[in-house]
């Protein structure tokens, strides 16, 4: 669950929804200076679902007791982070086998990144087991594309790390624009040669996020999500799952310009 706050109080995003954006985002995306996105479908899919594990989880959100708000992506326990991340990119092996590989790449290029000489012992164990079994996972998957004729031409190691790439990337954007984090920096994202950094900054109205350089096909790009409309604060777990229940639907909207 992602919280947005305002003055009207929090509009809570389901992560599918900003999966969604994430999908929106890939299929704007592209020119001379960023590059396309090929194999087009598969990749936007996996834009799309890459947030796949939490779609049931985010219907009915846990509560935490320290905010008074559901619990957020951020606030997870270890554990369950990682089996949603375990499950996710599986279920998504009957719909298509290349976006399940990268969507299990971004789950575990997450935990890759952690410095688990500094965690404790027992959750570096876990996240270790769980790096193993995805890269197992992810070359099981990359023998059956390589396998089949449609599927071999696009698993070569550097377009696989490049679509892996744009994934984290469109993620970050996302989540950028739905928590409305601008001005900041999307750092490395793939380009037809170098990386680049993308600079977000509010635009010159609300419902307005400036990028540069432009990464998308278009001359603007409009973007959208869905959410819940929730208090600032919820007294307890009861309160927060009747609030939900009957919270009123919301549409966010941004317009994306160079």
């Amino acid at each position: 669950m992602l919280l947005r706050e305002d003055h009207r109080g929090l509009l809570a995003i389901g992560q599918p929804s900003h999966a969604w954006l994430s999908g929106q985002l890939a299929r704007a995306w592209g020119n001379e200076r960023l590059g396309s996105v090929e194999p087009f479908e598969e990749v936007c899919l996996a834009a799309d679902q890459h947030d796949v594990g939490w779609r049931t989880r985010d219907l009915e959100p846990s509560y935490n007791p320290e905010t008074r708000r559901p619990l957020s992506f951020m606030e997870m326990p270890l554990q369950a982070h990682l089996e949603l991340w375990t499950e996710g990119p599986r279920s998504l092996v009957s719909q298509s086998r290349y976006a399940a590989l990268l969507v299990s790449m971004h789950g575990w290029r997450l935990y890759e990144r952690r410095d688990l000489a500094k965690a404790p012992a027992s959750e570096a164990e876990a996240i270790r087991s769980f790096l193993d079994g995805e890269r197992a996972f992810q070359r099981e998957l990359v023998a059956t594309l390589r396998a089949d004729p449609a599927g071999a031409g696009k698993t070569d190691d550097d377009l696989v790390e490049r679509n892996s790439l744009l994934i984290w990337t469109w993620d970050y954007l996302s989540l950028a624009i739905c928590l409305d984090w601008a001005p900041i920096t999307a750092k490395r994202s793939p380009t037809a040669n170098d990386p680049v950094d993308l600079e977000l900054m509010p635009g010159s109205e609300p419902g307005v996020v400036r990028i540069t350089p432009w990464p998308f096909s278009g001359r603007e790009v409009t973007v959208r999500c869905e959410g819940r409309r929730l208090p600032h604060a919820l007294a307890d777990e009861e309160e927060m799952r009747r609030a939900f229940a009957q919270a009123r639907w919301e549409t966010l909207e941004v317009r994306l310009e160079p």
